[in-house]
Protein backbone atom coordinates (compact mmCIF):
# COMPACT_ATOMS: atom_id res chain seq x y z
CA UNK A 1 0.00 0.00 0.00
CA UNK A 2 1.54 3.35 -0.77
CA UNK A 3 0.97 6.12 1.80
CA UNK A 4 1.41 9.05 -0.66
CA UNK A 5 -2.35 10.14 -0.46
CA UNK A 6 -2.01 9.55 3.25
CA UNK A 7 -1.51 12.99 5.22
CA UNK A 8 1.33 12.57 7.35
CA UNK A 9 -0.19 14.34 10.48
CA UNK A 10 -2.72 11.01 10.03
CA UNK A 11 -0.13 8.85 9.44
CA UNK A 12 2.26 10.21 12.43
CA UNK A 13 -0.98 10.37 14.49
CA UNK A 14 -1.56 6.71 13.97
CA UNK A 15 1.90 5.36 15.46
CA UNK A 16 1.92 7.97 18.16
CA UNK A 17 -1.40 6.17 19.01
CA UNK A 18 -0.05 2.85 18.83
CA UNK A 19 2.79 3.70 20.56
CA UNK A 20 1.27 5.46 23.60
CA UNK A 21 -1.11 1.85 23.72
CA UNK A 22 1.83 0.01 24.36
CA UNK A 23 3.11 1.93 26.61
CA UNK A 24 0.02 2.02 28.77
CA UNK A 25 -0.23 -2.17 28.48
CA UNK A 26 3.43 -2.24 29.82
CA UNK A 27 2.77 0.36 32.51
CA UNK A 28 -0.79 -1.59 33.36
CA UNK A 29 1.32 -4.99 33.22
CA UNK A 30 4.48 -3.97 35.35
CA UNK A 31 2.92 -1.67 38.00
CA UNK A 32 0.29 -4.03 38.50
CA UNK A 33 3.64 -6.67 39.50
CA UNK A 34 4.66 -7.01 43.04
CA UNK A 35 8.31 -6.47 43.95
CA UNK A 36 8.48 -10.05 44.37
CA UNK A 37 6.64 -10.23 41.01
CA UNK A 38 9.19 -9.06 39.29
CA UNK A 39 12.03 -11.43 40.49
CA UNK A 40 10.05 -14.09 38.09
CA UNK A 41 11.72 -15.67 34.77
CA UNK A 42 9.77 -15.09 31.90
CA UNK A 43 10.51 -19.55 31.82
CA UNK A 44 12.97 -21.44 33.26
CA UNK A 45 16.60 -20.27 32.63
CA UNK A 46 15.10 -16.69 30.95
CA UNK A 47 15.05 -13.39 31.76
CA UNK A 48 13.56 -12.57 35.01
CA UNK A 49 10.71 -9.45 34.64
CA UNK A 50 12.47 -7.13 36.53
CA UNK A 51 15.27 -7.61 33.72
CA UNK A 52 12.70 -7.15 30.98
CA UNK A 53 11.37 -3.88 32.65
CA UNK A 54 14.72 -2.39 33.03
CA UNK A 55 15.45 -3.05 29.18
CA UNK A 56 12.35 -1.62 27.74
CA UNK A 57 13.00 1.49 29.79
CA UNK A 58 16.77 2.08 28.77
CA UNK A 59 15.58 1.13 24.81
CA UNK A 60 13.11 3.95 25.43
CA UNK A 61 15.23 6.19 27.03
CA UNK A 62 17.86 5.80 24.03
CA UNK A 63 14.54 7.29 22.09
CA UNK A 64 15.14 10.69 23.42
CA UNK A 65 18.81 11.64 21.86
CA UNK A 66 17.83 9.28 18.71
CA UNK A 67 14.52 11.54 18.24
CA UNK A 68 16.78 14.71 19.07
CA UNK A 69 14.19 14.95 22.07
CA UNK A 70 17.18 15.44 24.79
CA UNK A 71 19.41 13.41 26.36
CA UNK A 72 18.95 9.93 28.39
CA UNK A 73 17.78 10.03 31.66
CA UNK A 74 19.24 7.25 32.72
CA UNK A 75 22.47 6.54 30.42
CA UNK A 76 24.27 4.34 32.39
CA UNK A 77 21.27 1.46 32.20
CA UNK A 78 22.26 0.99 28.32
CA UNK A 79 25.47 -1.16 30.11
CA UNK A 80 23.03 -2.90 32.66
CA UNK A 81 20.16 -3.68 30.21
CA UNK A 82 21.21 -3.11 27.00
CA UNK A 83 24.73 -4.45 26.73
CA UNK A 84 24.04 -7.01 29.48
CA UNK A 85 22.08 -9.99 29.74
CA UNK A 86 19.91 -10.52 32.89
CA UNK A 87 22.55 -11.58 35.64
CA UNK A 88 25.44 -9.91 34.46
CA UNK A 89 24.96 -7.21 36.61
CA UNK A 90 25.29 -7.93 40.07
CA UNK A 91 22.76 -5.19 41.48
CA UNK A 92 19.51 -3.80 39.55
CA UNK A 93 17.83 -0.82 40.38
CA UNK A 94 15.12 -1.48 42.66
CA UNK A 95 11.44 -1.89 41.45
CA UNK A 96 10.87 1.72 42.85
CA UNK A 97 13.49 2.91 41.15
CA UNK A 98 12.71 1.47 37.65
CA UNK A 99 8.91 2.90 37.63
CA UNK A 100 10.36 6.35 38.77
CA UNK A 101 12.48 6.14 35.62
CA UNK A 102 9.28 4.45 33.40
CA UNK A 103 7.42 7.67 34.29
CA UNK A 104 10.23 10.10 33.75
CA UNK A 105 11.26 8.65 30.48
CA UNK A 106 7.83 8.33 28.98
CA UNK A 107 6.85 11.26 30.03
CA UNK A 108 9.88 13.27 28.65
CA UNK A 109 8.71 11.39 25.33
CA UNK A 110 5.31 12.17 25.06
CA UNK A 111 5.90 15.78 26.07
CA UNK A 112 8.29 16.26 22.84
CA UNK A 113 6.57 13.63 20.69
CA UNK A 114 3.21 15.66 21.11
CA UNK A 115 5.34 18.97 20.39
CA UNK A 116 6.59 17.67 16.97
CA UNK A 117 5.45 18.63 14.00
CA UNK A 118 4.61 15.77 11.78
CA UNK A 119 6.55 17.03 8.82
CA UNK A 120 9.51 16.75 11.46
CA UNK A 121 8.44 13.34 12.14
CA UNK A 122 9.29 12.11 8.84
CA UNK A 123 12.77 13.94 9.06
CA UNK A 124 16.17 11.95 9.81
CA UNK A 125 17.00 11.06 13.23
CA UNK A 126 20.03 11.40 15.39
CA UNK A 127 21.67 8.22 13.69
CA UNK A 128 21.42 8.63 10.14
CA UNK A 129 24.15 10.83 8.39
CA UNK A 130 21.94 13.57 5.54
CA UNK A 131 23.81 11.89 3.20
CA UNK A 132 22.75 8.62 4.19
CA UNK A 133 19.13 10.08 4.94
CA UNK A 134 19.15 11.57 0.97
CA UNK A 135 19.68 7.74 -0.58
CA UNK A 136 16.99 6.61 2.37
CA UNK A 137 14.56 8.56 3.12
CA UNK A 138 12.99 5.74 5.05
CA UNK A 139 15.41 6.46 7.82
CA UNK A 140 13.09 8.90 9.61
CA UNK A 141 12.15 9.50 13.15
CA UNK A 142 8.31 7.81 12.64
CA UNK A 143 9.96 4.78 11.61
CA UNK A 144 12.28 4.41 14.38
CA UNK A 145 8.79 5.08 16.36
CA UNK A 146 7.59 2.31 14.85
CA UNK A 147 10.58 -0.72 15.26
CA UNK A 148 10.75 0.99 19.15
CA UNK A 149 6.85 0.12 19.31
CA UNK A 150 7.07 -3.40 17.56
CA UNK A 151 10.25 -3.90 20.45
CA UNK A 152 8.37 -3.34 23.35
CA UNK A 153 5.15 -4.79 22.39
CA UNK A 154 7.13 -8.26 21.88
CA UNK A 155 8.71 -7.80 25.58
CA UNK A 156 5.40 -7.32 26.80
CA UNK A 157 4.39 -10.91 24.82
CA UNK A 158 7.57 -12.42 27.13
CA UNK A 159 6.55 -10.76 30.05
CA UNK A 160 3.58 -11.93 29.46
CA UNK A 161 4.67 -15.65 29.66
CA UNK A 162 5.33 -15.51 33.35
CA UNK A 163 3.87 -17.85 35.45
CA UNK A 164 0.91 -16.48 37.14
CA UNK A 165 1.24 -14.10 39.88
CA UNK A 166 0.20 -15.26 43.68
CA UNK A 167 -1.70 -11.88 43.72
CA UNK A 168 -3.74 -13.37 40.45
Amino acid sequence: MSTDNLPSAMFVDIALRNWNQNVERAAKFFNGCSDEDLQLEVAPGKNRLIYLFGHIIAVNDGLLPLLGFGPRFRPEWEETFVKSPDRAVAVLPSAAELREAWTTVHSRFAEKAEALPADEWLGKHAAVSTEDFAKEPHRNRVNVLFSRTTHLASHLGQALLAPKRATQ
